[in-house]
C-alpha cells in the first residue's frame, strides 16, 4: 500500500489527499458557518448546527480508530444533509449578504468533498 493511502481494520484503503481535502472543507465550512451565524439572519440556527456537524465530521476523520464503513457513511451522509440544509437557508440571503454567500459556497464545497469520500468508499 502506498504512503498516500490509509487503511484501518474493517475500513477500505482511503486516499489520504481526498481525506485531507474533506477535513479541510469541513474546517472551512465550520468557520464560514460560525461567522454567518453571527449575522442574526434567519439562517443562524442552521449555520450553528452545520458548524457543529462539520467539526464533528472533521474530528471523526482525524481519529479513525473505531470507525466502521457503516458509521463513516452515516457520518458523511449526516454532514452532507446538514450542509445542504445550511446552504439552502443561506442562499435565501446570498443576494444581499456576502457572508451568507460565502457560507453557502463553503457548504457546497464541504458537500462535494464528503460526497467524494463517500463515493470512494463505495468503490473500495
Amino acid at each position: 500500500m502506498s504512503a498516500d493511502m490509509m487503511s484501518m481494520e474493517g475500513m477500505p484503503a482511503m486516499d489520504m489527499a481526498m481525506m485531507q481535502a474533506c477535513m479541510d472543507a469541513c474546517a472551512a465550512c465550520e468557520q464560514a458557518c460560525t461567522v454567518c451565524s453571527t449575522q442574526m439572519m434567519d439562517c443562524a440556527p442552521a449555520c450553528m448546527n452545520c458548524a457543529d456537524m462539520c467539526n464533528t465530521m472533521m474530528r471523526s476523520m482525524m481519529r479513525m480508530q473505531g470507525m466502521t464503513p457503516a458509521v463513516m457513511v452515516a457520518m458523511l451522509d449526516a454532514c452532507i444533509a446538514m450542509c445542504q440544509m445550511c446552504m439552502d437557508e443561506c442562499m435565501e440571503h446570498a443576494d444581499h449578504s456576502p457572508v451568507c454567500k460565502m457560507c453557502a459556497d463553503a457548504c457546497k464545497a464541504c458537500m462535494d468533498a464528503c460526497s467524494a469520500v463517500r463515493s470512494a468508499m463505495a468503490m473500495a
